[in-house]
């Protein structure tokens, strides 16, 4: 999900759009900067996210959701039947539903039953009798009113002097507009949802259409029918006079609609944009697995916040850059299908849409722009020194820090890099896909221990020591590193690390590298680092001039420093000979290693010979006997005693 000032006081408005304006002016944020800022919820004050403990003792199972609504007309009538399923024995049930909205009447089999409506925002039936636990019941509540505004979540406006009426209530603002459980973790099985609006506006909604809208008289209801799991902040309507702009996604036999609900006067402007959207679903099915809600549709609806939300099947819109087609289509899959199980895994839903997008970048745009916005991210995150992905239950009051960017997308996006890093491409993709098809999860929810168990699973290795670093506790490490040329081909690196924050001893990672050679000479290298100071000897075929720190920007870190260093190791592999005839000495070292110095002494230590670069010399003059000498060279020295007969 992605919006501007979602559920903000109108007074604010004015002032977040400069900042967006703004923000999006600077080319070195990262794409989703803006879409982190955009989702954050009432950005001006906290907010309460405790589940209603009321609630808590029945399950969903079906929703009939019939509205009658007018664009142009702060209002809505409706009608909702709920097939629910007991938890323990009750002789009531509660509901959630503001108390701007009034109730006038609940039924059960055409019966009517006794209800209040309180302070709290609870709608209170009261059941003609016992309902035991395991055992179902329908009840019918009929209600209207203007809806509550507080968190936004019911919207009437205009587009081009046409009315528009849209809703968007994540997380909690379902309650302002129909009677439900807003609880994220109990999605509804099915719903079948009939919008009743004037007969010139076309209506949209979550699932599919199963048969033409019904006109009667100057109204026109319009069904739609979603057969798949969907918690209550995901379920969405909007009405305006809106052009309807067909594509197709998928491959055959599973190929889909793609229906994107335009404003008349924008169509022609985004139809290029919204033609990227096939290729991308195109690409996270070969990434992923099919899309999830396959046998419906996918699609845009146009709408007036700031930014969009990943509503099922429909992805609301206020713009159609790649980048937001690409986070909220995203969500399908990481938030739609799969859901965060709690809003301390919000990372779940947030830091893969973000990770998945910048996926299109890579596989769209290449490499160099994969490590740009990568880079950007990295800056971001590390531009503090704490922050966790998982939240605390303190954390849990405050939506600015549920939707952080630095922390729940960005550093959320950048702890899966370095997964995919840590475990190769061929096993990150599987784990994932094997997370997506698990039927505990599938059109479920999951919690992090949840995706560490299938990343773990195809690992064959635990992860517990990356979660701890990377996930729950804070900060990046920063890594000084050094290399030094060896002899025989070889060169040792030597690792050290400081961390940002105490929280983390050490943060344990493979370190890529890469080193340069005097002669162009390039090689990449991966350092399995786990402890401080630790050396690594590695093969590399030439002298090694300088070395670049992770240069294809897969770590999370700061302040790093990889430098060459100066101390000389003795040579192991110099050999001298003399010829036949005892007057031409000739020294034999590897290729690439570049001679300095040569110095000769004789048996009483006086020095009586230097030279530069030679590897040959006439020592025809000299008197027979014993001969010392020191070779120094840009990889280490050597001293060497020849006999002159």
């Amino acid at each position: 999900m992605y919006q501007l000032n979602f559920k903000m006081k109108k007074r604010y408005l004015i002032v977040l759009l400069a900042i967006m304006i703004s923000g999006y002016g600077q080319k070195n944020k990262s794409q989703t900067k803006d879409i982190a800022i955009l989702e954050q919820k009432m950005a001006s004050k906290k907010m309460n996210l405790r589940v209603n403990p009321n609630t808590q003792n029945y399950d969903v199972t079906y929703h009939k959701l019939e509205f009658t609504v007018d664009p142009s007309n702060y209002f809505i009538s409706g009608m909702v039947t709920t097939t629910f399923t007991a938890l323990t024995d009750l002789t009531t049930v509660t509901f959630d539903l503001t108390n701007q909205l009034t109730v006038s009447n609940v039924t059960q089999n055409a019966l009517g039953l006794a209800f209040t409506q309180n302070a709290n925002n609870e709608l209170v039936i009261t059941l003609p009798s016992m309902l035991t636990s395991g055992a179902s019941a329908t009840v019918v509540i009929s209600y209207s009113g203007a809806p509550a505004t507080g968190e936004a979540a019911f919207t009437t406006s205009t587009h081009n002097n046409s009315p528009v009426l849209y809703t968007l209530s994540e997380p909690y603002g379902a309650r302002d507009w129909w009677p439900c459980k807003q609880d994220l973790n109990d999605k509804v099985d099915a719903i079948d949802i009939y919008i009743t609006a004037p007969s010139q506006y076309v209506s949209v909604s979550n699932g599919i259409e199963p048969a033409a809208p019904v006109i009667n008289g100057t109204a026109k209801t319009t069904h739609f029918h979603h057969d798949y799991p969907i918690p209550a902040y995901l379920i969405a309507i909007a009405v305006t006079n809106y052009s309807v702009y067909n594509q197709t996604g998928g491959t055959a036999p599973n190929q889909y609609p793609i229906i994107n609900y335009i404003y008349p006067e924008t169509l022609a402007s985004v139809q290029t944009q919204l033609d990227q959207t096939p290729l991308i679903l195109n690409l996270y099915e070969n990434l992923f697995e099919i899309y999830p809600f396959h046998t419906e549709k996918y699609g845009h609806a146009q709408f007036g916040w700031g930014g969009g939300m990943e509503h099922t099947t429909v992805s609301f819109m206020n713009s159609f850059g790649r980048g937001l087609i690409a986070h909220e289509m995203a969500h399908q899959w990481f938030g739609d299908k799969i859901t965060c199980g709690s809003w301390k895994d919000i990372w779940l839903n947030e830091g893969f849409a973000t990770y998945v997008a910048a996926l299109v970048i890579e596989n769209f745009d290449g490499q160099s722009a994969f490590e740009t916005e990568k880079n950007k991210m990295i800056n971001n995150i590390t531009s503090q020194t704490n922050g966790a992905v998982y939240l605390t239950d303190t954390d849990l009051t405050n939506v600015n820090r549920i939707f952080d960017s630095r922390l729940t997308y960005n550093k959320g996006a950048m702890v899966l890099n370095m997964l995919r890093f840590k475990m190769g491409d061929d096993l990150f993709f599987q784990a994932l896909k094997n997370y997506l098809k698990d039927v505990n999860l599938a059109y479920k929810y999951s919690k992090t221990p949840d995706l560490q168990s299938h990343l773990e699973a195809v690992y064959d290795s635990s992860l517990t020591e990356f979660f701890n670093d990377w996930i729950y506790n804070q900060g990046y490490p920063i890594y000084n590193i050094t290399a030094q040329n060896l002899s025989g081909g070889q060169a040792k690196f030597t690792i050290n690390q400081t961390q940002s924050d105490a929280s983390v001893s050490y943060f344990e990672m493979p370190v890529p590298i890469r080193v340069f050679g005097t002669g162009g000479q390039q090689l990449d290298l991966v350092l399995n680092n786990t402890v401080n100071g630790e050396t690594f000897t590695k093969n590399v075929p030439f002298t090694i001039s300088s070395i670049t720190f992770d240069p294809n920007k897969n770590i999370i870190s700061k302040g790093n420093s990889a430098t060459l260093s100066k101390e000389k190791f003795e040579l192991t592999t110099a050999q001298i000979s003399l010829n036949q005839q005892n007057d031409i000495l000739s020294l034999n070292l590897l290729s690439g290693i570049t001679i300095e110095k040569t110095v000769f002494y004789n048996i009483a230590g006086q020095r009586i010979k230097t030279t530069r670069s030679a590897t040959t010399w006439d020592i025809s003059s000299w008197s027979s006997g014993v001969y010392f000498m020191s070779i120094q060279t840009d990889t280490g020295s050597k001293k060497l005693k020849f006999v002159k007969n």
